[in-house]
């Protein structure tokens, strides 16, 4: 009963918001079963990393592995959106392999890669890329690390060597990445079109900044590593953003959330319709 009250309710909401153009929230009940989360992962998993190049970006104060994606028939002359995936905290080091975790992998999925033509870039770090701490209400919050600059500096010498669409660049993470995807826009705000954040910490430094940006938040309800309730806060911060989409996976946690989002295309969706 309590589903079906919740499900009229979240109708309600989403057809108020569309009509107000206030931000929208959803909430889906999908539960994810142990043979989907095996059978989803390993579809994305045996993908081949191959479809990515490796290259290392460097300047005089540190430097970053990465793995491009190109668009499918790249042409030069052409300008293409750019996508920069940040791994979670399981994925630090310095191999230029493990960052490339299934949530940076649908982009190589044949139906995907086929329909969103974009430069896609996967930085690895070699430390934690955002670390938490709690604010005066006892919110888990995130704040970048001390290297964070090289990904902009990454980013400028990439819209150098190639042709981009400076009004769609996005950043997509999953828990440590999406708070560095987060910690990235809060900084920048207006390099950035959209960010797509699934299970992070949040950062409310730059709230104020971020009311008229495109905003995806994606956070599983049962999510007790990176808490919900901070996804749930930045929400409230960011009352009145007509582009901020919140979903909430109401049977889900921090190790299945993305189970959802690998064989759909949602996110590619969702993202290729927004532009600064």
């Amino acid at each position: 009963m309590y589903k079906k009250i919740r499900t009229i309710i979240t109708f309600l909401f989403f057809t108020t918001s569309f009509f107000s153009h206030a931000q929208t929230q959803l909430f889906d009940n999908i539960k994810v079963d142990s043979l989907t989360f095996v059978k989803n992962r390993n579809s994305i998993n045996n993908l081949s990393n191959d479809f990515f190049e490796k290259h290392v970006y460097t300047e005089d104060e540190g430097e970053i592995p990465y793995r491009l994606l190109l668009p499918q028939n790249y042409n030069r002359e052409q300008n293409y959106p750019v996508i920069i995936a940040f791994h979670n905290s399981s994925r630090i080091g310095n191999d230029n392999e493990k960052q490339l975790e299934p949530l940076s992998k649908i982009w190589i999925r044949e139906e995907i890669y086929n329909k969103y033509h974009a430069f896609v870039i996967v930085p690895q770090f070699n430390e934690r890329s955002s670390n938490y701490t709690k604010d005066k209400n006892e919110i888990l919050v995130s704040k970048p690390f001390n290297d964070i600059h090289l990904i902009f500096g990454l980013l400028e010498k990439f819209q150098k060597e190639y042709k981009i669409d400076k009004s769609r660049i996005y950043l997509v993470g999953y828990s440590m990445g999406a708070s560095t995807a987060q910690n990235l826009i809060s900084i920048s705000t207006n390099k950035f079109a959209a960010i797509v954040s699934v299970a992070a910490v949040p950062d409310f430094s730059n709230s104020k900044a971020l009311r008229n940006k495109n905003i995806f938040l994606i956070h599983g309800e049962k999510d007790t590593e990176n808490p919900y309730e901070g996804s749930l806060k930045l929400f409230e911060k960011l009352k009145g953003n007509k582009n901020l989409v919140f979903k909430t996976y109401n049977e889900l946690n921090h190790g299945n959330i993305t189970i959802p989002l690998l064989l759909n295309d949602e996110i590619p969706n969702w993202l290729f319709k927004q532009k600064k």
